[in-house]
């Protein structure tokens, strides 16, 4: 099984930046646990309670510096004598430029950041390219020998990206919704990883400003996969239905492929084929077009979404199919091509 560097987009700020996270080539064998802390009850409840303090002490940062210079504009005014329509209209303006000024830093920080983790990103994936080609152009290589290198190096990258999202902490208190686009990220390394628990942990964090963000189509997919896994259908048709009527065009064909192929494996194929109708409206998706005719033939068997290509196989509900090498045309004695 081959990976590739599967690139998300989300927001730092309000400027849309990119993050990466590279699929695994075959299942990793370890898997962390988070540790669990026991507590007597009220130490607990004071701990929660001095933790919620310190996040909205952060969070309200960036907001109490704008009020402060706002209060000074309008103090200002009032001691000059520019009267209330002056103090009013200064100190509105005075906040604005001042949340401005304060975002504008903001992000060509996180910028900084994020253009470090994307380079490193970037640069692992054109070498297991690099290595990919090698393989296919050169006859006799072990296949398995390949995989487990590609993997060992994958998850290298992976575990050094996901420890790299520490350095965006430190913005959680000049922007509210840091918190969550830090979570998002961890989300996706820790699925490619295969560290479940830790996904389903992010994935069932409560809170405004906490929980990862369900924008994108593939953190939307990995979370349905995961409702999948667990059993948990009724909440997964629920996730389909709250996010899919917000994707346009093309941008839903991975929740359908993803919704379609759970109809499938449990049986459930007519209504699978029903979704499909859909699918092929609204996406155009040759994918959905044979998957639609082959259920109406009654051929479940050959329902396929390897159309989608590494998007699908990055959810590791089905195994990508190998590599093929190129064949050396010659003579069979010699080893000479002709």
């Amino acid at each position: 099984m081959l990976g590739v560097l599967t690139v998300f987009t989300h927001r730092f700020g309000g400027r849309p930046i990119k993050s990466g996270a590279v699929s695994g080539v075959t299942s990793f064998a370890t898997c962390c646990r988070m540790p669990r802390f026991m507590t007597k009850p009220c130490v607990q409840s004071g701990l929660q309670r001095t933790k919620i303090l310190k996040e909205g002490t952060k969070i309200m940062l960036a907001l109490l510096i704008s009020v402060m210079v706002s209060s000074a504009a309008v103090a200002a005014c009032i001691v000059y004598d520019a009267g209330q329509g002056g103090a009013i209209a200064a100190g509105i303006a005075s906040f604005l430029i001042t949340q401005f000024l304060i975002g504008l830093i903001v992000r060509k920080q996180v910028a900084k950041v994020q253009n470090e983790l994307q380079e490193k990103l970037t640069n692992a994936q054109k070498q297991v390219n690099r290595k990919i080609q090698i393989f296919q152009t050169k006859p006799g290589g072990n296949i398995k020998q390949l995989q487990r290198q590609i993997e060992s190096d994958q998850k290298a990258v992976v575990t050094e990206a996901l420890a790299f999202t520490k350095r965006f902490e430190p913005f959680k208190k000049w922007n509210l919704l840091m918190g969550r686009q830090i979570a998002t990220m961890r989300l996706q390394f820790q699925y490619q990883l295969k560290h479940f628990e830790e996904v389903d942990q992010i994935l069932a964090t409560r809170g405004l400003l906490k929980g990862p963000m369900m924008m994108e189509p593939m953190a939307i997919a990995m979370k349905m996969a995961r409702q999948y896994k667990n059993g948990e259908m009724e909440k997964l048709e629920k996730t389909f239905k709250r996010h899919i009527k917000w994707m346009r065009g093309n941008r839903g064909s991975l929740l359908y492929g993803l919704m379609s192929w759970v109809y499938v494996t449990e049986g459930e194929s007519e209504k699978a084929r029903q979704l499909l109708v859909k699918a092929k409206e609204v996406t155009a998706d040759e994918t959905f077009s044979r998957n639609w005719e082959m259920l109406s033939n009654n051929k479940d068997s050959a329902f396929s979404n390897a159309g989608l290509g590494e998007e699908w196989y990055s959810l590791y509900l089905e195994a990508p199919p190998m590599p093929k090498q190129q064949r050396m045309r010659g003579n069979g004695r010699s080893g000479r091509r002709f």
